[in-house]
């Protein structure tokens, strides 16, 4: 099917896709403010319970290695359930353990953080698979890049909310006679969950699973399931029909790649900002506020333009755009490695300058493979039946790579100092764009007919 034949549309199509996808991207940037909340209140965990950097590390490695095989059985699940029931599955859980995690300063120990956290991870596995799938069943294979762009943006929506709705909590406030005290981070958690819980209400009310059930039968083709406009699967069809694809290890590897780097210059930044370059975060530094405001932006461009390039320049094949990225990446963080070992970045006003530009540089990058590597591929490798578990395997080595990367991280920073940061991020990046060579060679062999 070509670019032009896809795009024929008819009347109140786009209309309706677009009012579906508002909704669930909504729905998955809600899920963000009740996961990025975490690296707002580490300071604050820090100072009331002595936690380091391994204990903080080792929460978000359990709330990794439950996302990551969340997603796994989670997303073969979704298949089954459905896309819609995933998603208000995965939000009723975000809401109640973070609520949970807002309240659990009675017991103050690392066990009980960690496996709420964890807890945490499970509910919002369901919120990938669930946006993908349904999205799968809207979008043509030569929209899909475009479409894993508009699914950055809802990511960085997520993170955007709560980069500027997190200071704003720790500042302290007064409404309708209910005082919440200065740098309070409890309630990080307990504010952001009233958003999720909004937008599920409307997630159950409005969008529809497939354009066939909004009345548009027949408007998206699916390669994968051809002249089938079905978008459920049984569990041992999807099961065996993904584990034995051919190309879907090596996204999955490269996958754990942006998983180490992405939720490490992510989960991190708070804590580099206060023990390595001395910010004070209660004064709300202007460093923090613009970067945190750069970095969703920088990645939104990178999503956008990454998708764009491999649905307009290589016909939908995102394994060439995402190996140039990765390769990019380890040259970025290669090139902060050695200023920082030279001791450029630190509490000086260039040395802020340097930090801040460095972390929106990764951002740019990671963000970019995790819209066509964690979006786009699933849904040409699963199509509208199997997107779910497609999207579970992949998204689960993102963060088992994190689970692993995280940990070492952060016994290597309380042992060794912040030099040994950004060397350890490279590495992945390299590994990652090695996986996408494979990828590349493997598809070229595929196209070659059989005599």
């Amino acid at each position: 099917m070509s670019l032009s034949t896809a795009v024929k549309y008819p009347s109140g199509f786009r209309a309706r896709r677009g009012l579906n996808w508002i909704i669930l991207g909504l729905m998955y940037a809600s899920y963000y403010t009740c996961r990025y909340n975490f690296r707002f209140a580490t300071p604050g965990m820090v100072k009331e319970f002595g936690f380091d950097e391994v204990e903080i590390t080792g929460m978000l490695s359990a709330w990794s290695i439950a996302y990551g095989t969340g997603q796994l059985v989670n997303g073969l699940l979704t298949d089954r359930i459905g896309g819609k029931t995933a998603m208000l599955i995965g939000a009723a859980g975000t809401v109640a353990t973070n609520l949970f995690f807002g309240f659990a300063s009675f017991a103050g120990t690392f066990s009980t953080f960690a496996l709420i956290w964890l807890v945490n991870g499970w509910f919002q596995s369901f919120g990938a698979p669930g946006m993908v799938k349904i999205n799968a069943a809207w979008f043509n294979r030569a929209e899909r890049g475009t479409f894993a762009g508009i699914f950055g943006f809802m990511i960085q929506l997520g993170q955007f909310t709560i980069n500027n709705l997190a200071p704003v909590i720790l500042a302290g406030f007064t409404i309708f006679g209910w005082t919440i005290a200065k740098g309070d981070w409890h309630w990080l958690f307990r504010i952001p969950p009233i958003f999720v819980a909004v937008i599920a209400i409307l997630l159950a009310l409005i969008p529809k699973e497939s354009p066939e059930e909004a009345g548009y039968p027949g408007v998206v083709h699916d390669e994968v399931t051809e002249g089938d406009a079905g978008t459920r699967a049984t569990l041992k069809e999807s099961f065996v029909t993904i584990f034995t694809h051919p190309l879907v290890w090596f996204y999955a590897v490269a996958y754990g790649c942006t998983g180490a780097v992405r939720n490490s210059s992510d989960q991190l930044s708070v804590l580099y900002f206060v023990n390595q370059l001395h910010l004070d975060m209660d004064n709300k530094p202007k460093a923090v506020f613009w970067t945190f405001n750069l970095m969703p932006l920088a990645a939104v461009f990178g999503s956008f333009t990454a998708g764009w390039v491999s649905d307009k320049f290589f016909k939908g094949r995102r394994s060439p755009v995402a190996m140039a990225l990765y390769y990019f990446e380890s040259l970025v963080i290669l090139s902060a490695a050695i200023i920082i070992y030279l001791g450029v970045v630190g509490p000086t006003a260039g040395g802020i300058v340097l930090g801040c530009i460095f972390l929106v540089l990764v951002s740019l990058t990671a963000n970019s493979t995790h819209a066509i590597v964690g979006a786009a591929a699933p849904m040409d490798i699963g199509g509208r039946k199997m997107a779910g578990f497609a999207t579970g395997v992949i998204d689960s080595f993102q963060y088992y790579g994190a689970a692993i990367a995280l940990p070492v991280t952060g016994w290597l920073i309380k042992h060794y100092g912040w030099g040994t940061w950004y060397p350890t991020m490279a590495g992945f990046g390299l590994i990652g764009g090695c996986a996408m060579l494979l990828v590349t060679l493997k598809q070229k062999r595929l196209a070659v007919p059989k005599t």
